[in-house]
């Protein structure tokens, strides 16, 4: 079994991912989805929280390894932040979706120097908005953005767009369809519901939803 379809399967077992075909979830930008992800759930389980932040981790040493700290997305990238952080034994910041209207009106918290080089922490990726917030965040306070890491990503071409204008490199511990394929195995969806959900994707990649 890969990562991709164990992180798939860990987030199933811990109820962070539901599917239901035929009651619809509204998500925030008013898309109607069959599917809804919510990692907060993964930080109650101390066994996937750890496999998540293991994974995370590992990811990070492979694909940016010249990290000197590590920025957290408020607020759902927060504690996995911290986690790999803490693993990876760095630094940790985090990133607000604006800056504070009071106080010191910081938008980035934590010790951090212009020039140092930092890797995003997200929970799930759609569109790439609040990662790309944060990256503009820590590249205007003079930081050197490697990359963003996540949890989950849809898979979404709108996304891709969003990080390749960005120039920024992204990586997901698991999908779409490695979702998918473990909701299958485990038996968590109906056969008979696979092509509704595949359907559905390929008209949200294509901008149809």
């Amino acid at each position: 079994m890969t990562l991709q379809n164990e992180i798939a399967h860990a987030m199933l077992k811990v109820g962070a991912v539901e599917l239901n075909p035929t009651e619809l979830f509204t998500w925030a930008s008013g898309i109607k989805s069959p599917i809804y992800c919510d990692t907060r759930l993964t930080i109650s389980d101390p066994v996937i929280r750890k496999q998540l932040a293991n994974g995370l981790a590992s990811v990070i040493k492979e694909s940016f390894g010249a990290t000197e700290i590590v920025a957290g997305t408020a607020t759902a990238g927060i504690p996995h932040a911290a986690w790999v952080s803490d693993i990876l034994a760095l630094p940790m910041v985090y990133v607000r979706s604006k800056a504070k209207e009071h106080g010191r009106g910081n938008q980035i918290e934590g010790k951090y120097a212009p020039g140092q080089k930092v890797v995003v922490v997200e929970d799930i990726v759609s569109t790439g908005g609040s990662s790309i917030t944060a990256v503009e965040a820590l590249r205007t306070a003079g930081c050197e953005v490697l990359g963003v890491v996540c949890v989950y990503t849809y898979n979404l071409p709108r996304a891709e767009q969003a990080f390749d204008e960005a120039g920024i490199q992204y990586v997901s511990l698991t999908n779409f369809d490695y979702l998918i394929e473990a909701a299958n195995e485990s038996g968590a969806i109906k056969q008979e519901d696979i092509p509704f959900l595949k359907e559905w994707h390929s008209k949200l990649k294509a901008g149809e939803l």
